[in-house]
């Protein structure tokens, strides 16, 4: 019953599609079947950041239950993509004032969404969750944090966030923080400090996945030398095939076996089409010097990105990564993290999450094998989160949790 139901929606996908500005043909139904039999487990989506930008964090307007005719992500789009698993990002801007404040916000907006649409997605915190909210026929959510200011250095906030639900954290977001390196900002640290050790060793212990999307190549390898769990990058691509600082070198993926880790695709076009975020990555930081506002700031950028459209790429610029990833790291390393909701330009046919079957569709003509292709669309995600929470149940009966001494306060 759940197959043929998820199968109905893919075709109604290709029915969708077929009419769409870009002209692609439908997708076939051979692909179809090898999708709907598969495991889409996303590992980045930026729906919760949306919603709240668009000041409806009621889902009165936004009502993701319905099919909308604006942004990335709704619930029957997902549907159509066959999209059975999703981490929401409760991503938050380096520049807030109140991270902790504003993530913790952020996260209730993930339970409120999961609470306010209970016959499609449902909350998990570990990989059997996952595996049994899957086969319910809903969509299991996890939350993950953007962006490791949140955590303010302290960890209990970490532990807190942990408590709420969190099960991943990108140890940066753009900015290096006192204990991290950021990709796209100038290095402190050499990598991690070692507050930033103590930050990976105690996600261990909690069982949230260490996610290295945005941070240095250093902070990459300390990460991977820290860290007794399996490590993802959520939403990040290959530095050989588009050289851009959020990427992924050879020198990271040549170690993700070991780990155990994976490396989920990203679909910006900056990412994935080599050179295509060269104009804008140096516009914006002039526009920062010129406006150290952030109001004003983004602003100015949107207006220059409006006016200067970068190359979006296709579908099979996404297929180079995945195929260097695999050639790299191994097949069983790598995943899917679209970024949806939270870019600005993505690749022709990659237009929302109702299209998750034409990568599927791609990696079949490249000859990709029915199971390789199960892996990459979510089994390898899943099998990473399974065996961090191996480990954090073994380390909880081996260890204690980083404490540190509480800062003195006046007594009012």
């Amino acid at each position: 019953m759940r197959a043929s139901r998820l199968l109905s929606g893919l075709c109604l996908f290709v029915a969708a599609t077929a009419l769409g500005d870009d002209t692609l043909p439908p997708v076939s139904e051979r692909a179809l079947k090898v999708h709907a039999a598969g495991f889409v487990f996303d590992g980045h989506n930026d729906l919760p950041w949306r919603l709240r930008e668009d000041g409806d964090v009621k889902f009165e307007r936004l009502d993701i239950g319905k099919r909308l005719d604006s942004g990335q992500t709704d619930i029957p789009r997902a549907r159509e993509g066959g999209l059975k698993a999703q981490f929401w990002s409760v991503y938050i801007p380096s520049e807030q004032a109140n991270p902790a404040r504003t993530v913790t916000e952020q996260i209730d907006l993930v339970h409120r969404m999961i609470e306010r649409y209970p016959n499609d997605l449902e909350l998990a915190l570990s990989a059997e969750d996952v595996d049994r909210i899957v086969r319910s026929g809903k969509i299991a959510s996890l939350i993950g944090i953007e962006g490791g200011i949140a955590i303010e250095d302290d960890l209990a906030q970490l532990r807190a966030f942990a408590r709420l639900g969190a099960r991943y954290m990108t140890l940066t977001h753009n900015v290096t923080l006192s204990w991290a390196d950021a990709a796209t900002d100038t290095p402190r640290h050499g990598g991690l400090s070692p507050f930033g050790e103590r930050v990976v060793r105690e996600m261990n212990r909690l069982g949230m996945l260490v996610d290295i999307s945005h941070v240095s190549p250093e902070t990459m390898a300390d990460a991977l030398r820290v860290s007794k769990a399996p490590i993802i990058a959520s939403h990040s691509s290959a530095f050989t095939i588009c050289p851009h600082p959020r990427n992924v070198p050879d020198t990271i993926l040549a170690q993700m076996p070991s780990n155990g880790g994976v490396v989920m695709v990203n679909f910006y076009s900056g990412f994935i089409v080599p050179g295509a975020a060269k104009a804008s990555m140096a516009m914006r930081k002039e526009l920062k010097a010129k406006y150290p506002d952030p109001v004003a700031f983004d602003a100015a950028y949107k207006a220059w990105t409006k006016a200067h459209p970068m190359p979006r790429g296709t579908i099979a610029d996404v297929a180079n990564h995945i195929d260097h990833l695999v050639k790299v790291a191994g097949v069983d390393h790598v995943g899917i993290g679209s970024d949806f909701d939270g870019i600005n330009s993505w690749p022709v046919g990659l237009e929302d999450v109702s299209s998750y079957p034409r990568i599927t569709e791609e990696l079949l003509k490249r000859g990709y094998s029915e199971v390789d292709i199960h892996k990459i669309l979510g089994g390898n995600v899943l099998r990473a989160f399974r065996r961090a929470g191996e480990v954090a149940r073994e380390l909880r009966q081996s260890s204690t949790p980083e404490v540190d001494q509480p800062k003195a306060a006046s007594k009012r």
